[in-house]
């Protein structure tokens, strides 16, 4: 007789995640070093710049991580929504490093330009082979938090960007091994800033809009308005606010006209079930106003 053994060992996936990230920031921290060391010796500003970006790669999730543990805490009567949005904040901080970081390459690329120091192409490659490995490791750590945070999103986005910056630089040094063309270096440099500038100012709109309470990507209020006046016994719906508390969960309040002789708490279902199944939006605070009165 087969005798069926289930071992159920649940892992937490947040722990999991935490573990994932405190790798990460002993990686980049270790790069970071080993970076400025070959980019002084050397001579490279890619390197320099690529070590630069990499310390604001392990700072980014160093800050994601304390975010995370903010979050994890219950509402309290300060907070009584609770602290998830720290991980927006937390995004936020990380994005607006990123971008002061591209600004400041810009400036240093430029310079360079003007003012070209000589290089060793080998050391180069060297370092930023070893700087591409991390950065992929890195990256490939984050990448699954990534798709449900816009903490970890950003996170990512740093490792990720570092590691193409890796690629870039590479390549700038295999091209100064073999036709000695300096200026590659601040080039390649120009072209790293420029596309995480991209990055940074590409996702920290969205940022924005959650913390100052903006409407849920692709939620209409006039559509909400039409689809609760939908609902019997409902003559009107006014003073609408719709605001994401968190990346999660999403809330409404609103007016509501119904008539005087209709059974309040029946409307009221149907018009939660409505936003809830329709909309997403879970936490509705919903005021009734007679036809009557109104």
């Amino acid at each position: 007789m087969g005798h069926s053994h289930n071992h159920n060992h649940h892992i937490d996936p947040s722990k999991l995640g935490e573990t994932r990230l405190m790798w990460a920031v002993a990686a980049n921290m270790l790069l970071t070093v080993a970076q400025v060391i070959g980019g002084v010796v050397s001579g490279s500003l890619s390197l320099i710049a690529d070590a630069l970006h990499n310390f604001s790669d392990a700072a980014s999730l160093l800050i994601a991580l304390v975010a995370i543990k903010i979050g994890k805490k219950p509402p309290d009567q300060l907070k009584t929504f609770g602290y998830k949005r720290a991980e927006s904040v937390a995004a936020l901080i990380n994005l607006t490093t990123l971008i002061i970081i591209g600004l400041y390459l810009v400036y240093e690329a430029l310079w360079r330009f003007f003012m070209p120091e000589p290089i060793i192409g080998w050391m180069v490659v060297i370092v930023a082979g070893i700087a591409l490995v991390v950065d992929v490791f890195t990256a490939m750590l984050t990448y699954a938090q990534s798709k449900h945070s816009m903490n970890m999103r950003a996170a990512y986005l740093h490792n990720l960007t570092d590691a193409m910056a890796s690629v870039g630089v590479i390549i700038a040094g295999s091209l100064i091994i073999l036709y000695g063309w300096i200026w590659v270096d601040a080039a390649m440099t120009l072209l790293i800033a420029g596309y995480v500038l991209w990055q940074g100012f590409s996702e920290i709109p969205k940022v924005i809009h959650l913390l100052m309470d903006g409407a849920p990507d692709g939620v209409n209020i006039d559509d909400v308005i039409t689809s609760m006046e939908g609902v019997e016994h409902v003559y009107g719906v006014h003073h609408v606010h719709i605001w994401q508390i968190d990346e999660q969960r999403s809330a409404l309040e609103a007016h509501v006209i119904i008539d005087k002789q209709v059974d309040i708490d029946k409307v009221k279902l149907s018009l939660k079930y409505v936003l809830s199944d329709v909309y997403k939006i879970n936490h509705s605070t919903l005021e009734f106003e007679y036809e009557c009165c109104h």
